[in-house]
């Protein structure tokens, strides 16, 4: 259920994202990160997430061990739609595929500077596995990446992985990657202005073959 409707306060010391049904408090205090850490982390088992693509489908495990902050952001999105309707916007042959940027500009203004704290890197950035990508030290907020082969060189520079594709590696493989950096690279140099202002009427425009990221999904 896509929650834009519903308000999304950015406070000084804590981010208040509001849904119809449900309140996810964000706190950016150390001490409030430390306490969604320890209860995120005291929670077994990792969480399947399926991704419906216009490739076909594939499954990740998120667990909440090794990345707590991170895996509570991405599974807060997932349950928001914020996912729903994106697009693949940077794929790099043997490196990453990226995406999370809302097709709906207004859906990307609510969430993009809501930021959370860094986690430490417990996993490393391994084929498969995900993690978001960010700019300075504490930005994660929307944007995750999957690694297409072994960058454990992104494990000293603070990627934390929280999941991996556990099933459907293959349609991960096969999402168009003709465009490289150009279609969405360039997040460190501020160039996805385009993006964020438009949406997916900008990508569809001037990229029509990027792949659909059509749904995303708890089992």
């Amino acid at each position: 259920m896509r929650t834009r409707a519903c308000a999304t306060q950015l406070l000084a010391a804590t981010i208040l994202v509001l849904g119809c049904e449900r309140v996810e408090r964000v706190p950016s205090s150390d001490a409030g990160a430390d306490a969604i850490a320890s209860r995120a982390a005291a929670k077994t088992g990792p969480v399947e997430v399926a991704v419906e693509t216009s490739q076909g489908e594939f499954v990740i495990a998120v667990h909440r061990e090794w990345a707590p902050l991170g895996a509570e952001r991405f599974l807060t999105l997932v349950e928001t739609g914020y996912y729903d309707d994106a697009r693949f916007h940077r794929v790099v042959p043997d490196f990453i595929v990226q995406w999370g940027l809302a097709g709906d500009p207004a859906f990307t203004a609510e969430w993009m500077n809501a930021h959370i704290p860094d986690d430490p890197v417990v996993a490393s950035n391994t084929r498969g596995r995900i993690a978001f990508a960010f700019t300075d030290p504490g930005t994660r907020a929307t944007q995750v990446y999957i690694n297409l082969v072994d960058n454990v060189r992104l494990d000293s520079t603070g990627f934390a992985p929280f999941g991996e594709v556990i099933s459907g590696m293959e349609v991960v493989d096969a999402l168009y990657s003709g465009y490289g950096e150009n279609s969405g690279g360039g997040l460190r140099r501020g160039d996805q202005i385009r993006i964020v202002a438009e949406g997916n009427l900008y990508l569809d425009r001037e990229y029509p073959l990027l792949d659909r990221l059509v749904r995303a999904a708890r089992r």
